[in-house]
This record gives C-alpha cells, structure tokens and sequence, in this order.
C-alpha cells in the first residue's frame, strides 16, 4: 500500500528549487506517473526519485506560460503574496486570496 502524503495542495503557489518559475497545483500524482522517455531526458544526475508525489503545475516564467510536471523534492511553497498570471487559471480556479487559488469544483 502506497503511505506517500503530498505537502503542497490544490491551488498553493509554489516554485521550482533549481529552475526559475512558479506556477499553482492542478493535480497531484502519488508518485512518478509519466512516461520513461520523459524521465530518461532528464540529466541522470538531477533526475528525481520516482516514490514521490509529483506535481502538475500551471507555471510560468519571465518568459512564457506553460504546464509542469515537477517532483516534490524540487519545489518550496511560494510566499511572495504575489498572484500567478497562467492564462489557464480562470478555468480551475476563483480568484487568489491569501496566498492562493481556491478551487472553482472538486476535480478528480
């Protein structure tokens, strides 16, 4: 039986340890759940452990928006106070309030 417990929640604004962007929980997968091919691409030496819950994120950077896939160990809770700008977010979610985005329905 599977005892993973996620840290971060649905709506929480957290950002990538190493990398720089934000973005705002989807989706929570218990542990790794996406392709082999998309794990191999990453660098052998930065690769994440797979037991871990792995994060869905509408992110963004100074750049672009986009969607990640990102393990638990690389991302810290984001306390800036400062609302994410993903042109997604109005689908899932109401508008930020403390610090995050409550949910617009219960997903599945």
């Amino acid at each position: 039986m599977l005892k993973t417990r996620a840290k971060y929640y649905l709506g929480q604004v957290v950002r990538h340890r190493k990398h720089p962007f934000r973005g705002v929980v989807f989706d929570v997968d218990p542990e790794f759940s996406n392709t082999d091919e998309w794990y191999e691409a990453i660098p052998e030496d930065s690769r994440p452990i797979k037991d871990q819950p792995f994060y869905h994120l509408l992110a963004e950077n100074d750049q672009s928006y986009y969607v990640a896939y990102v393990s638990e160990q690389n991302l810290i809770a984001d306390y800036s106070g400062e609302p994410v700008s993903h042109p997604d977010l109005d689908d899932m979610f109401g508008p930020f309030e403390d610090g995050a985005y409550p949910l617009h329905y219960a997903l599945n």
